[in-house]
């Protein structure tokens, strides 16, 4: 086993980590979330996944102000809650434009092995970890889609047990779906 590939496999621990945790709702979810980001910041740039790259830096990003909105409650956790079938429409609008745009930017101005499905990949993923964030349930519906599509997007790059990190995220997503979905019911009947 070379270095990027002891590499890949610790930062696919900790990313399994972070989604079993987040699931779970426990807040230290986060920091295994940020190490594994960390990681894989580095090992996309090594395979020309440039929007990958930039995503994970967003996940880094995102890790510290999901671990804070989650902590600021000290005795309780944030409720989960779901928003508007035309504010989803927005954000698709708008995941779509801006995964065109930076498509076309890195296959004008990189050597991105594939700008497009990149780019679709780490616009929808910012969308979804800001709604995870913010514990909004249709997070895992978005989480469901992308998953399943990164598995051929690294699986084309070599990037076999990335690939197989996203089918458990997908199997995940959907678990994750569920215990979300018991706790919001329960959550309105209380």
């Amino acid at each position: 086993m070379d270095f990027l590939d002891s590499l890949e496999w610790f930062s696919v621990l900790m990313n399994l980590a972070f989604i079993v945790l987040l699931i779970r709702e426990q807040k230290i979810a986060w920091p295994f979330g940020i190490v594994g980001s960390l990681v894989s910041i580095y090992l996309f740039l090594t395979t020309q996944l440039y929007s990958e790259a930039i995503l994970y830096s967003y996940y880094v990003i995102m890790g510290f102000y999901g671990w804070y909105i989650w902590s600021r409650e000290k005795d309780k956790a944030i409720p989960i809650t779901e928003w508007s079938w035309l504010t989803h429409l927005y954000l698709i609008v708008f995941g779509v434009l801006c995964s065109l745009g930076m498509g076309y930017f890195f296959e004008q101005n990189t050597d991105a092995a594939m700008p497009y499905a990149d780019a679709f990949s780490t616009t929808f993923s910012f969308i979804a970890t800001y709604l995870e964030a913010k514990k909004i349930i249709s997070t895992w519906y978005f989480w469901i889609v992308l998953n399943t599509f990164s598995i051929w997007l690294y699986l084309s790059r070599g990037l076999e047990v990335y690939a197989a990190l996203m089918v458990v995220y997908a199997v995940l997503s959907v678990v994750g779906l569920l215990a979300w979905r018991k706790t919001f019911v329960a959550q309105r009947a209380g």
